[in-house]
C-alpha cells in the first residue's frame, strides 16, 4: 500500500498557572503548551516551536529570565516575546490581584516570525524625546519613508499579524503606530479607504498588542525579547506566510448626550465645545442624566474622539475613548488624556458592563461565521474584569463559550442544563493592559476600555 504522508498543520498551546515559585509556574505552563504542540508522550521534546509569548504578574518581575530560560528549555521557541502585567489570562480564567504565568506558543508551518524591539526602529528625531498622550491619528505619517520602518519591524509583502507589547511610559506610539501602519500598507500593496472608520471590518494583517500594566513607574515594568530582559521601550513579533490572523476590537463603554464639536483646546485641554465653556457644556449634560446613569459615573468619565468627524452619523465602534482626567473650575476647561485639535468630534461616555457584554457578544457572533480559530491573544483593558462587571473572568469565559465544541442532541435531550468539559473552548492567553493597541479599519490605535484579540486560523 502508498504510504500516506500527514501535512503539517498550525498547533497552537496556551497553559497558565498561579504557583508562587516563578520557575514552577513557567515549567507548568509552558507543559501545557507543548501538550498541545505535540503528540508524542508527555515530557517529550516538542518538534518545532516557532513562537512564544508570555505575560506575567509583578510577583515574578524579578524572576523574568529565568521564566524566559524554562521557556527556552521546554518548547525551544524560535522567537520569544513577554511582559509584566496587573493580571494575567489563560483559557477561560483572569487571575487577577494573584501571580500568574500565562503562556501561548505556536507552531505555523510555513510561517516565519521575526522578532524586534522599539529601540531597533528608525523613528522621525521629534517622535524619539518620549512618549506622547494615548492618540494615534495617523497625520502626517504618509510623508515619511515607512520603508526602514516597516523592514525593522518584519512589515513584509505577505505580513499577517504583529504582537507588539510595550511600556507605557517610554514608547511614543502616536508616532509610532501610524508608521508602522503606513509602513505594512505599503508592503502589502493595501490600499486605505479614508471614509472607513468602523471595527466591524474582518481586518487581516493587523498590528495588536498591549501596554504593559505591571508597574505604574518608568522602569518598573519588564519585557522580554527572546534571551534579553529590557526595562523600558517595546518589543515585537511579525508574522508572514501561511496563517491568517484575525482581529476584534470590542468598546465598554456607553455614549451620554449629544456629539459636540471642539471648538477650543490648548493641548489636552478642551476650553469650549460648540462654542460654549467646555464645563458648561459637559453640566448641561450631566443634568439631564437620570438616576442610574447617574451611578455610572462613579466609574469614571470619558470622552469618545471620533476617529472620523466627517461622518454623518456615529455608533460606539467610531470613537476612541480616553479619560477625562479633571476640569478647572476657575476657566470651565476639562483635562483629558488626549492630544485633540479644533474640529474634531466628541461625545461624552460612561462604563458600562451591558454595553461591554453585548458589543463582545456581537463581535464573537460574527466570528463564528468562520471557522473556530485554533488559538487567541487576548488583550484586555484593567478597567474591565472585576472593575466593570459582576462576575470574574467575563471576557476569557466569553470567547471559551463561543469556540466551544457543540453540545451533541443526546446531552441536550437529557434533563438539567448541559455541563460542558472544563477548558472547552479555545487555547488563550491574554493579560490586563494599561491600553490596548489595536486596528480600526485601516488605521492602528491606543484603546482604553477595550477588549481586543488576535484570533489565529490555518490559511485556506
Amino acid at each position: 500500500m502508498p504510504q500516506t504522508t500527514t501535512k503539517p498543520r498550525l498547533k497552537i498551546g496556551a497553559g497558565v498557572s498561579g504557583h508562587l515559585d516563578a520557575a514552577m509556574a513557567a515549567e507548568y505552563a509552558a507543559n501545557r503548551c507543548a501538550e498541545a504542540l505535540s503528540a508524542s508522550t508527555p515530557g517529550a521534546p516538542v518538534a518545532s516551536t516557532d513562537m512564544a509569548v508570555v505575560f506575567f504578574s509583578m510577583h515574578h518581575a524579578d524572576a523574568a529570565g529565568a521564566i524566559a530560560q524554562v521557556v527556552r528549555k521546554r518548547l525551544d521557541p524560535k522567537v520569544i516575546i513577554g511582559c509584566t502585567c496587573e493580571a494575567v489570562i489563560g483559557g477561560e480564567i483572569e487571575m487577577e490581584n494573584s501571580p500568574g504565568v500565562s503562556i501561548f506558543a505556536a507552531s505555523m508551518p510555513g510561517v516565519k516570525a521575526h522578532a524586534f524591539s522599539t529601540d531597533e526602529l528608525p523613528l522621525p528625531k521629534e517622535a524619539t524625546n518620549g512618549p506622547n498622550p494615548p492618540g494615534g491619528s495617523s497625520g502626517g505619517a504618509a510623508t515619511i519613508d515607512p520603508e526602514p520602518l516597516a523592514r525593522a519591524a518584519g512589515l513584509v509583502a505577505d505580513h499577517r499579524a504583529t504582537i507588539l507589547l510595550a511600556d507605557p511610559f517610554s514608547v511614543p506610539l502616536n508616532a509610532l503606530l501610524p508608521l508602522m501602519a503606513h509602513g505594512r500598507n505599503e508592503a502589502t500593496g493595501h490600499t486605505p479607504d479614508p471614509n472607513y472608520a468602523g471595527s466591524l471590518l474582518r481586518r487581516s494583517s493587523p498590528i495588536i498588542g498591549g501596554l504593559a500594566s505591571g508597574s505604574n513607574k518608568p522602569g518598573g515594568n519588564v519585557l522580554l525579547l527572546n534571551d534579553r530582559v529590557l526595562r523600558s521601550g517595546g518589543v515585537g513579533l511579525s508574522l508572514s506566510g501561511k496563517v491568517r490572523v484575525d482581529s476584534l476590537v470590542s468598546q465598554g463603554c456607553r455614549a451620554i448626550g449629544p456629539t459636540l464639536i471642539v471648538t477650543g483646546c490648548k493641548g489636552q485641554m478642551i476650553t469650549h465645545l460648540g462654542g460654549r465653556p467646555a464645563l458648561e457644556a459637559l453640566e448641561e449634560i450631566l443634568d439631564s442624566l437620570g438616576p442610574a446613569m447617574r451611578e455610572r459615573l462613579r466609574r469614571g468619565l470619558f470622552i469618545g474622539r471620533a476617529i472620523n468627524e466627517y461622518k454623518d452619523r456615529f455608533g460606539r465602534d467610531d470613537f476612541l475613548i480616553r479619560h477625562v482626567i479633571g476640569v478647572d473650575k476657575e476657566h470651565k476647561f476639562i483635562a483629558v488624556a488626549d492630544l485633540l485639535r479644533i474640529g474634531q468630534t466628541i461625545q461624552f461616555h460612561v462604563r458600562d458592563a451591558a454595553t461591554a457584554s453585548e458589543d463582545l457578544a456581537l463581535l464573537l457572533d460574527m466570528q463564528k461565521l468562520y471557522e473556530p480559530p485554533a488559538g487567541v491573544l487576548l488583550f484586555t483593558c484593567n478597567g474591565r474584569g472585576t472593575r466593570l462587571f459582576e462576575r470574574p473572568h467575563h471576557d476569557a469565559a466569553a470567547f471559551s463559550r463561543a469556540f466551544a465544541p457543540p453540545t451533541t442532541g443526546e446531552q441536550q435531550a437529557k434533563g438539567g442544563t448541559p455541563i460542558p468539559p472544563p477548558s472547552a473552548g479555545v487555547p488563550l492567553a491574554g493579560f490586563f493592559c494599561a491600553g490596548e493597541i489595536g486596528p480600526v479599519g485601516d488605521q492602528v490605535f491606543v484603546h482604553g476600555q477595550t477588549t481586543c484579540a488576535a484570533l489565529f486560523r490555518p490559511m485556506a
